[in-house]
């Protein structure tokens, strides 16, 4: 994998508080990474770390090939996307888009194409001469997307980019965003806590907690294959034994009559697609994920039930 963005064993620490701790990683080409984690783990601060909003005190970052370690903000070949999307209220769509251009003292041909490109990229051609306040959550950000990649960066570095949009405006720029970064090339690297943000948006993720990055791998590897149960906790549903065992709540089998675990039915949560039972057994309560088919008998609020689960299905996993 060519690297856009390559950090080796960067830190950075406030006081006492150590908000990245000597982390490495790499950005490829055309991929989306995304950081993920509980808030405080440290994954806004690489994120400006990377764009040169902060200064690493100690490892390397390098852009395209070149050392940025110490290189200012407006020398790195890279724009941030802040969740304020920070569009100037008085200007047009057209200028909002234009303003970073013309800071770099672009020929006003040159200007001109690349912001019409832009706003045609994110489908926003036809909104030029409106004002902020004149339109939608969902098309600010998406003038604010236009502002940083109308100044071709090798990289966009998104910082919670969907916080303040409602639940399916942002499932739906989830996919936008997703068809936009092939559709230009430029590599994302996406800060969230939301896990099925990340697992929408990104080819690879790192999940961080405490300034370090726990694993980082695909979505599926993640989920599938936590290294460990910190891993597994935030990334998913999943049922842990106090002697370690995990088993995911889809693997495990609910039945009315046989099984290996007998519990009793305390809480159902029903979730259209799915519904989530609550079964209390001697050791714990575990949660058992059904998807709702026609003709499959339910268990009820009280019921005994017996649990079951194919032996590949659990795993042993570390604290």
């Amino acid at each position: 994998m060519s690297a856009v963005i390559r950090v080796e064993g960067v830190a950075k620490a406030y006081g006492d508080v150590r908000a990245v701790d000597h982390v490495s990683l790499e950005v490829g080409a055309n991929e989306c990474l995304a950081l993920l984690g509980p808030s405080g783990c440290g994954k806004t601060t690489l994120l400006r770390l990377m764009a040169g909003l902060e200064t690493p005190d100690a490892g390397a970052i390098s852009i395209g090939g070149a050392d940025m370690t110490r290189t200012p903000p407006y020398g790195r070949p890279v724009n941030m996307m802040f969740q304020s999307y920070a569009l100037f209220p008085h200007m047009s769509v057209a200028d909002n888009v234009a303003f970073g251009l013309k800071q770099d003292r672009l020929a006003p041909a040159e200007i001109d194409a690349r912001t019409r490109e832009a706003l045609a990229a994110v489908e926003l051609e036809a909104l030029g001469a409106r004002k902020p306040h004149q339109l939608s959550g969902g098309q600010r950000q998406r003038v604010a997307l236009a502002r940083c990649i109308a100044k071709r960066p090798k990289a966009l570095l998104l910082d919670e980019p969907m916080a303040a949009l409602d639940k399916h405006l942002r499932e739906r720029t989830q996919l936008e965003l997703l068809a936009l970064r092939r559709r230009l090339g430029i590599s994302f690297v996406v800060v969230t806590h939301d896990q099925d943000e990340a697992m929408t948006m990104a080819d690879r993720i790192a999940v961080m907690d405490k300034g370090r990055i726990l694993q980082i791998d695909t979505p599926r590897k993640l989920y599938e294959h936590p290294v460990n149960q910190a891993v597994a906790r935030f990334f998913g549903d999943i049922n842990l034994w106090p002697n370690g065992r995990a088993v995911r709540p889809e693997h495990i089998a609910l039945s009315c009559v046989s099984g290996d675990v007998e519990g009793v039915v305390t809480d159902i949560i029903y979730r259209g697609a799915g519904t989530t039972y609550l079964v209390r057994t001697q050791e714990m309560t575990v949660r058992v994920l059904r998807q709702n088919a026609r003709g499959e008998t339910e268990a009820h609020k009280g019921d005994t039930v017996f649990l079951s689960w194919p032996a590949d299905a659990a795993r042993t996993l570390s604290p």
